[in-house]
């Protein structure tokens, strides 16, 4: 699994290096005026805590980030008191002289003494705050004064508490110790919970919280350790120290700027900046199936691990909202956590969070849900605070009234005179003291003493003549000082002057330079629009380019598909034709056959009749032949028909079959079982072929010829065969198909069923010869064979008697 972050720290960097990437452009943001939110952001035993705190000898983000504030500003700090915080999340300029009731007042406060033997710091914040770094942020502005204020509280079971509250000792309310049982000494009050406010800027605050004001990285980081001491930690089985709350450390600089002499601050509330840096601790994300937690632990991580998932439903919301374009309510006010940071979601400063990752394994699946949550929230923006305008006044103001200061100083020097004006008043003074003689003991015990009052005239006439003194030199010095404050002018002026002159000539080269932006600007507004037209021109193309290779390709696909298909037609086509040309070829060769035998059987009935013609041409007419009588019939065994003979001892007929012509070509014989034997002497016959009772496909497939035996009654009561035949064929699915191409009949007639004469020649026969003169039918072949022009069986015959 891979995420994806804008920067990432192996387990072996150095703080200085985490702080310069993360949290340095939050100061820089800070000093001038803007806000800014870190938080640290991770499993239980991540170190969350240590990359915020640091450790002995290596300083984590919160002691670096108070040491580069103080040496950006460290110059040009105001007093204490001058800026005051008000109860509503504001700040207000108070004038000098209450600024110095509130020092006195602080002052003749009884401060505790520390204890013989310990020093003021405790040595490990010492070493937690010697950074040798000297960072500081460029550009500060000079002409402003600036102070710090810091507070920190806690989140602890959805509830804040300030952790820099002095709880004082109430007798009246009852004490209550961590057992929650009473205590005796009185020593422990629950601390009371904090509300949350908005502001007139919407801006959310905790009101009732300890601002303490600072005036160095070390004043400032021993009150962040003094709230750590009271901060709710706990032993779990993942780690010793675990916090039980989230933990925020808030740093507001006040910055006003100093009025046109460049002395005072000005007092107007609307110059007045108040920025803001959030240091936020979280509590880390546990399982209680992990950390075995029970009572007040399992209470504790049930409710950093719901807002921790409110912190997370606010990011997911926002993040919809802005991909989305969607309205949906983000769910700031279900924990206190997101409640407090409302306004740095909703715009009004930099979120940066650090995801700390323990490599155990034993923390795989949270550190990937840790990390998942970590790669979403960089899809949400914020909206970045515009910059304040600027008061108006002359910049440098600071530096005009020390180079006045250092100045006069340099003259009072120059003169003899002090340095300072402290100095000059303490020497004024001496030399008062020095110069003026001591007045005598002015007491008189006797009234005829003459010479106290002389001496005490005398002293005073002293005095007198060294006051007129002072005040000849003292008006010789007022001489001198004004001399010296219109030479001053004149080169103040003259300075002035000159720097005005120097200042046009600024002022026009910066007009000069501002037309030359102006055309600058210009230019580039004209080739963006031409770029932008070119760009909408190489869209436009790029649109027609692709549209015609979508359409070529379209095309080529159906030129494919047309081609393809006139292949699969040509193939068709070509089998179409092969198996028409087959099918033609069977059909000519077979009406040739069939044509051929049609000739060859009129042929042979053209012999036959002329061999009739012949016979009946060159039978003598003389003789006439002898019929046999009845009982010479009936004793020679004469082969009449296909019924038996009524001789009892004739021998039996052998059957006589008759031979296809086509006996070489493979038959499938068709006889249905209902068909009745005949026991007629001539009999079908096609060797080689495949009898079967009901036509089969397998059958069919082994053959290319086809018979059928149909029997049926005729007209006359007997029964007639006819015998079907046709060519097998295979058809284009792969099966057989029968094509019928001639039917033969074989049919049986009695021989009493008809007589016909031969000669009409004797009208008036003898009754012994009428039978005679008759024609024998049973002289002739019972069984007539029927064909019709294309059989295969030969042509068609028919037996002829002998004429009498």
């Amino acid at each position: 699994t891979q995420y994806s972050f804008k920067e990432v720290f192996g387990t072996l960097v150095v703080q200085k290096k985490l702080f310069d990437v993360v949290a340095k452009p939050l100061v820089e943001d800070l000093i001038r005026g803007k806000n800014g939110l870190l938080f640290t952001y991770g499993v239980t035993g991540s170190g969350k805590t240590h990359t915020m705190t640091g450790s002995p000898g290596d300083g984590g983000l919160l002691p670096r980030c108070l040491d580069m504030i103080f040496n950006s500003i460290g110059p040009f700090q105001a007093k204490r008191f001058v800026f005051k915080l008000d109860d509503k999340n504001g700040v207000d300029v108070q004038c000098e002289v209450d600024a110095l009731l509130e020092r006195q007042k602080r002052d003749a406060m009884p401060v505790p003494k520390p204890t013989p033997g310990k020093r003021q710091i405790d040595p490990e914040i010492a070493d937690m705050i010697n950074v040798q770094d000297q960072c500081k942020v460029e550009e500060v502005d000079e002409d402003n004064v600036y102070c710090v204020f810091v507070s920190y509280i806690e989140i602890y079971n959805n509830y804040i508490y300030d952790l820099l509250e002095e709880a004082p000792f109430d007798p009246v309310k009852p004490k209550w110790n961590s057992c929650n049982t009473p205590v005796r000494n009185g020593d422990f009050i629950p601390p009371q919970s904090k509300i949350l406010r908005e502001d007139q800027n919407h801006n959310m605050y905790v009101t009732g919280c300890t601002e303490v004001e600072v005036k160095s990285t070390e004043e400032a980081f021993e009150v962040f350790w003094r709230g750590q001491k009271k901060r709710r930690i706990a032993n779990t089985q993942l780690n010793r120290e675990s916090s039980r709350s989230h933990s925020v450390f808030i740093i507001k600089l006040a910055q006003a700027p100093l009025d046109a002499d460049g002395d005072k601050v000005l007092q107007e509330k609307e110059q007045i900046t108040l920025s803001q840096l959030s240091l936020v601790d979280l509590a880390g994300s546990e399982r209680t199936n992990r950390t075995k937690a029970e009572g007040n632990r399992l209470r504790e991580a049930g409710n950093i691990n719901q807002s921790l998932m409110t912190l997370r439903t606010c990011i997911e919301v926002l993040r919809e909202n802005q991909m989305y374009g969607l309205n949906k309510m983000v769910p700031y006010r279900d924990s206190k956590l997101t409640h407090l940071f409302k306004n740095y979601f909703d715009g009004e400063g930099k979120v940066r969070m650090i995801v700390c990752v323990n490599p155990k394994a034993e923390d795989y699946e949270e550190s990937l849900q840790v990390m998942r949550f970590a790669e979403m929230t960089q899809e949400v923006e914020v909206a970045r605070p515009v910059d304040r305008p600027l008061c108006g006044l002359t910049p440098g103001r600071r530096f005009r009234n020390q180079a006045f200061q250092e100045e006069l100083s340099r003259k009072l020097e120059m003169r003899g005179g002090p340095v300072d004006a402290e100095t000059e008043e303490q020497s004024v003074l001496e030399t008062i003291l020095q110069n003026f003689p001591q007045l005598p003991a002015c007491e008189l015990l006797d009234i005829n003493d003459d010479q106290t009052l002389p001496k005490l005239i005398e002293v005073l006439e002293k005095r007198h003549k060294l006051r007129q003194m002072l005040i000849k030199e003292f008006s010789k010095a007022v001489l001198t000082f004004k001399t010296m404050l219109q030479e001053f002018d004149c080169s103040v002026a003259s300075k002035e002057n000159h720097i005005k002159g120097r200042l046009s000539e600024k002022e026009k080269t910066v007009a000069g330079q501002k037309m030359e932006i102006e055309r600058l600007e210009k230019k580039i507004k004209t080739l963006e629009y031409k770029i932008e037209i070119l760009e909408k021109t190489a869209t436009i193309y790029e649109e027609d380019k692709r549209n015609l290779q979508q359409e070529l390709e379209s095309k080529s696909q159906k030129l494919q598909r047309q081609a393809s298909d006139k292949r699969r037609l040509e193939a068709r086509f070509q089998g179409m034709v092969a198996e028409t040309t087959m099918k033609w070829e069977k059909e000519c060769e077979r009406r040739v056959a069939a044509k051929q035998l049609e000739m060859q059987n009129k042929l042979w009935v053209k012999d036959e009749k002329l061999k009739q013609l012949k016979a009946i041409v060159t039978e003598p007419k003389n003789d006439k032949p002898e019929r046999p009588s009845r009982e010479r019939d009936r004793e020679k065994p004469v082969q009449r028909s296909v019924s038996p003979s009524p001789v009892p001892n004739a021998p039996p007929v052998r059957l006589r079959h008759r031979r296809s012509r086509s006996a070489g070509e493979r038959w499938v014989d068709h006889k249905p079982p209902s068909n009745l034997p005949t026991e007629t002497v001539m009999q079908p016959h096609v060797p080689h072929a495949i009898t079967v009772a009901a036509a089969s496909e397998k059958a069919l497939a082994k053959c290319d010829k086809y018979m059928l035996t149909h029997q049926e009654l005729a007209s006359d009561g007997e029964i007639e065969t006819k015998l079907i035949k046709g060519d097998v064929f295979k058809t284009r699915g792969g099966g057989q198909a029968v094509q019928f191409t001639d039917i033969e009949t074989l049919k049986q007639e009695s021989p009493t069923g008809r007589k016909r004469r031969s000669s009409p020649s004797n009208p008036d026969p003898p009754e012994d010869a009428a039978e005679s003169e008759w024609t024998d039918v049973e002289t002739r072949c019972s069984v007539a064979v029927e064909m019709r022009a294309g059989s295969a069986l030969g042509p068609g015959y028919e037996h002829h008697a002998q004429p009498k």
